[in-house]
């Protein structure tokens, strides 16, 4: 553990993408290795070519917004295969088996209460030069994933640990 405050770690992720899934393992691993001295934020970069992926990314605000956001991440990247054929019955699926009030999951999707964090999040991703996920951004600098995943939690904790 790393004595300190740790510069936080922003995951831009797309709850569609199959690497985001994969490189999840790497947010677990170095939550674990951290604790609470790490705050990782989730930033929400919808994908065009996933026509799921934005009303995933609003279901996950209401899931953060009912205090369950991370779970509700993990559980729908961990099935990111059936989010591509099922859509939306499968977040509100998701949204009950942890325990969610999944009407306001649904009612979230549709009256649009999340889609201005969404969009934001979005436009600071394209601002900063994100184009795909997983992209991590640490201390400045920007991490692609969506490339090759391969040494990727090295080059984070080097950051996270290393001078500014």
């Amino acid at each position: 553990m790393i004595e300190g405050s740790l510069p936080p770690l922003e995951f831009w992720c797309e709850l569609q993408c199959p690497d985001c899934g994969t490189a999840l393992d790497d947010v677990r691993a170095l939550r674990e290795r951290y604790g609470d001295a790490l705050t990782v934020s989730l930033r929400h970069f919808p994908l065009e070519k996933h026509k799921h992926a934005y009303a995933a990314a609003e279901a996950a605000e209401e899931a953060f917004a009912q205090g369950r956001g991370w779970p509700f991440v993990e559980a729908v990247l961990g099935r990111v295969e059936e989010l591509d054929r099922r859509g939306p019955e499968l977040l509100l699926e998701v949204a009950r088996e942890i325990g969610l009030d999944a009407e306001e999951v649904e009612l979230a999707m549709i009256d649009g209460r999340h889609t201005l964090a969404v969009d934001a999040d979005q436009a600071e991703g394209k601002a900063i030069g994100v184009k795909g996920t997983p992209t991590y951004l640490v201390r400045g600098r920007r991490l692609d994933g969506g490339q090759s995943q391969d040494g990727l939690r090295e080059r984070i904790v080097a950051l996270l640990e290393g001078p500014e």
